[in-house]
């Protein structure tokens, strides 16, 4: 399992450029006589692959449950050549790891091999997505009615092993194109309508960072004007809104795009917003099957669960929005999206045994 994270990592996948390292792991399942099937989502997501499905057939006709990872990585700053000190990997060079998530895809690849040998007592589909670092984009473009699974786990949360996610929030995503009027800044300032200024303005009256105990807004980027010495004729920004509730996230969005309407109009600039919810949020009780699987999983291991919320989303938010009960497992990798991303030995060998536990766990 080791030598496959190793190898994994190493093998750029940004998104959109998952090829190779879907290669490998569908060489890796086809050497454990499973059959791979690769869905045609690339031309939806401008991939170079589409997601890949497998199965492990279970000794009775009972439940199937799904384990989920995704092969996909942010953007490398430089190549990955992972390191091992003290039972910690990390990459040499100041870039991303890639254990997000490819610590799921060798601990998946490692149940596999185990399961694929010993029969489970469940059935077992093994969902390998594209481009979840793009708003989810593989698993929302992933047929649901392929799989058979009555509940999954996606194992793609930086934090430590044995908290469960019981809570993801709904995420918006807000751009807003000011667009004013140009005029020479030193001899004709009067003529000009300055879309900086505007959105400035618009920006002041929105509240931003934590919002409330669940709800969260940022300010992610602005650009906009020609020169020092021009009225800026326009300035473009981006913005999110986030909540662990559906509704609390429409009303913040709706607050912000009211703000930037506003402040357009009294600058007298015009301005086109464009709003799309990325992803739905989910909740669940600690009593739903996925949960207190997991949780006894996790007990059967001596790990107390731990229940937590969280601000991030993962292909479980688009599977749960598809009607199918999905529970995101931390995986003990620290610091993910940074160019010190690790994770130590013992926290991929404990997710591999608690990948496993869970499989126990569902066929009880």
């Amino acid at each position: 399992m080791l030598d496959d994270f190793v190898r994994l990592c190493e093998i750029e996948s940004p998104s959109r450029r998952e090829r190779r390292v879907a290669d490998a792991v569908k060489a890796e399942l086809r050497g454990l006589g499973l059959e791979v099937e690769e869905d045609d989502t690339a031309r939806d997501t401008g991939s170079e692959a589409g997601n890949l499905l497998a199965r492990i057939p279970g000794r009775g006709d009972g439940r199937t449950v799904l384990l989920c990872a995704h092969l996909d990585t942010v953007p490398l700053a430089a190549r990955v050549e992972v390191t091992r000190e003290n039972g910690v990997l990390t990459n040499r060079h100041e870039a991303i790891l890639g254990a997000d998530n490819k610590a799921a895809v060798a601990t998946i690849l490692g149940a596999a091999r185990r399961l694929a040998a010993e029969r489970p007592a469940v059935g077992v589909e093994l969902l390998f997505t594209t481009c979840e670092e793009l708003a989810l984009a593989g698993a929302k473009a992933f047929d649901r009615g392929r799989l058979t699974a009555e509940f999954g786990y996606v194992f793609d949360h930086a934090s430590p092993v044995g908290e469960l996610v019981v809570a993801s929030p709904t995420y918006y995503r807000l751009e807003a194109g000011f667009r004013g009027l140009a005029a020479h800044a030193g001899i004709r300032p009067e003529n000009g309508r300055n879309a900086i200024a505007a959105a400035a303005r618009a920006l002041a009256a929105m509240r931003i960072g934590r919002i409330d105990s669940g709800t969260t807004a940022n300010i992610g980027r602005i650009e906009g004007g020609t020169a020092a010495n021009v009225v800026a004729e326009r300035c473009d920004v981006l913005l999110e809104a986030r909540s662990l509730d559906d509704t609390r996230a429409g009303e913040v969005v709706s607050s912000m795009v009211d703000a930037i309407t506003e402040a357009a109009s009294e600058a007298d600039c015009d301005v086109e917003t464009s709003v799309e919810r990325h992803f739905q949020g989910y909740r669940l009780a600690r009593t739903a099957p996925v949960v207190e699987v997991a949780a006894e999983a996790l007990r059967s291991r001596g790990i107390e669960p731990v229940y937590i919320n969280t601000g991030g989303g993962s292909d479980a938010n688009a599977l749960a929005v598809a009607g199918l009960p999905m529970l995101n497992v931390a995986n003990g990798t620290e610091r993910n999206h940074e160019p010190g991303e690790s994770v130590t030995v013992e926290a991929l060998e404990q997710m591999l045994d608690v990948t496993l536990a869970i499989v126990e766990e569902a066929g009880r």
